[in-house]
């Protein structure tokens, strides 16, 4: 299907939705073409190899485990916390793996992740976020076996069906009442229709809901966000993985809640929006519940910016629920409207473009959603999206450890700031500009390809060699 808002933005477990999301998603459907095919009893081995990116900072990024889960028939939008923990404190210390049982009817087999084969220098053709799956009988002869990819936002593509897949969105974007591949063509839509960006996107998105579905649908989202906020406030303590990084959102939201206690002085917009930002992001690099918006990497951008939205914006303060709500599913049609332009030219990987593709594809999504939101015509929002690009630009994917957590939390808070003034700075402006949105899309894409491979969530370059872990 045609890539649309509900793809780019998805709930899921953190910390990363390459690393994490992606390969549970891809192992929970191999174990379940398994069951469906009905030959599970027959399996009696499972070999698992990672590739690339996945194996040089998988365990810092909960590949593995996430891996074990989909194997289990785990989904990544449907497991909660609880279960991630609980499931797999009982996969260690049994070490047996229930094969395709999270909804009865599995194999168990003596398996933990010690027993995946990691290939860190080997990159396989389709994309660095490479995985083979592997089932054998008791003979030793293979029953089934596939390779997937994780290419950025949880999309999983597998081996020897992307030119279907290719064909496959094509066909389905000709179902689009009004499709777009690029910004000019989005633009033309709006101007031809008289629409703004977000009712262009409204109306594809019909094409397969209904508008109540599509409502409910990004009010969820939202909420989703919402909750992964305030679930984060009430931990504390340092964050897992080792580099003993203190979460810092609850001491923040106690002096917050000091200094400004009614939340409403405008002078304190940007400490709330870096402690949104700090608060999601945290809560992801914990493994929590997160909205992929569009990666878990950059999960702290959109609902900082929507925030800043529904508390800053002129005329919010005395907005009603209804009004409030409109403003989300604005927001984020919008938001999404510009991630596409970024899958469909582009990419949204950090292990294929480096961290721009990830903080600085949202930067640009949060930008354009601030930007409609506040009355900005079509021009602006495309120029609000551009400026938080272009100054996002060949920002590196060097995570200390292999872990989202240095600079990935702070990084998010910066980039929701770089939106916001974007968007401030396209709606002082007319909409007209020297550099086109397609042009800053293809500059990255471009950068993200000249890109030396230790700057792409390899762990081999920047602060992950350059800042002692311990």
């Amino acid at each position: 299907m045609a890539v649309g808002v509900f793809d780019l933005f998805s709930v899921g477990i953190g910390p990363s939705s390459s690393h994490t999301v992606g390969p549970m998603r891809a192992a929970a459907v191999f174990a379940g073409e398994l069951k469906d095919a009905g030959v599970l009893d027959s399996v009696a081995s499972l070999r698992v190899d990672l590739y690339g990116s996945l194996a040089a900072t998988g365990r810092g990024h909960g590949t593995m485990t996430a891996t074990l889960l989909g194997l289990e028939g785990y989904h990544p939008e449907l497991i909660l916390p609880e279960e991630v923990e609980e499931r797999l404190a009982t996969i260690a210390e049994s070490g047996v793996l229930n094969l395709a049982g999270a909804s009865g009817g599995g194999v168990e087999l003596p398996y933990a992740v010690e027993d995946m084969v990691l290939h860190p220098l080997t990159v396989l053709p389709r994309h660095t976020n490479g995985m083979k799956f592997a089932v054998a009988d008791a003979a030793g002869n293979t029953v089934r076996e596939a390779t997937f990819f994780s290419v950025g936002g949880g999309f999983i593509v597998r081996e020897g069906e992307e030119d279907a897949a290719r064909q496959e969105l094509e066909e389905s974007k000709k179902e689009l009442p009004l499709p777009f591949r690029t910004a000019a063509e989005l633009l033309g839509r709006c101007a031809s229709k008289g629409l703004g960006i977000s009712d262009i996107m409204f109306i594809n998105e019909r094409a397969s809901r209904s508008e109540e579905e599509i409502r409910e649908g990004l009010l969820h989202i939202w909420s989703v966000m919402e909750a992964c906020v305030e679930t984060s406030l009430k931990r504390e303590g340092v964050l897992p993985g080792g580099l003993r990084v203190r979460r810092r959102a609850p001491d923040w939201l106690e002096r917050l809640l000091k200094e400004d206690k009614d939340r409403n002085d405008p002078k304190y917009w940007q400490e709330w929006v870096n402690l949104i930002a700090l608060a999601v992001n945290e809560e992801n690099a914990s493994g929590g519940r997160v909205v992929t918006a569009p990666t878990n990497g950059a999960a702290g951008i959109i609902p900082a910016v929507l925030y800043y939205a529904l508390n800053y914006a002129p005329g919010m303060d005395q907005a009603s629920q209804q009004d409030r709500d409109d403003v989300v599913v604005k927001f984020l049609l919008a938001a999404g409207a510009v991630g596409v332009l970024y899958k469909e030219q582009a990419s949204i990987s950090g292990a294929e473009v480096g961290c721009q593709g990830e903080v600085g594809s949202a930067s640009s999504m949060a930008a354009a959603g601030l930007a409609e939101v506040m009355g900005g015509s079509p021009g602006q929002v495309e120029n609000a999206a551009e400026i938080a690009m272009e100054h996002n630009l060949g920002l590196t994917c060097d995570p200390i450890g292999g872990l989202v957590q240095i600079p990935c939390i702070e990084r998010n808070a910066i980039a929701a700031a770089k939106a916001i003034n974007a968007a401030k700075m396209a709606l002082w402006g007319d909409g007209t500009h020297r550099v086109s949105l397609d042009e800053v899309i293809v500059t990255m894409r471009e950068t993200g390809k000249d890109m030396s491979d230790k700057y792409k969530e390899t762990a081999m370059g920047g602060l992950a060699v350059n800042v002692v872990e311990c």
